[in-house]
């Protein structure tokens, strides 16, 4: 199996695919939700380093998108089951079609 050879920021991503950065974010924030080794993180010399992702990984990313939203509340469901912060529920679910 090949490796990959670059890789795609998840700012640059989020606008490639058209979806939500905080909600990538969330999405992100547990490695189990993407495929093992298609999210890789990169460490710049700051406190969060900078989060990327694989041709792969953006699939998986997309393909978990996807289910989510074919869950019975979707990814409003999906924000409270992570516990996230309501404001930024609220604003996630603003961008959402």
């Amino acid at each position: 199996m090949a490796r990959p050879t670059h890789v795609y920021t998840i700012e640059y991503v989020a606008t490639l695919i058209g979806e939500n950065l905080e909600l990538l974010e969330e999405i992100a924030s547990n490695s189990d939700n993407i495929d093992y080794g298609e999210m890789i993180h990169v460490y710049d010399g700051t406190d969060e380093g900078i989060t990327t992702f694989t041709d792969r990984g953006i699939e998986s990313l997309q393909e978990f998108l996807a289910d989510v939203r074919s869950w019975e509340g979707g990814v409003r469901q999906f924000l409270l089951d992570e516990q996230r912060d309501p404001e930024k529920i609220e604003r996630i679910m603003a961008d959402e079609p």
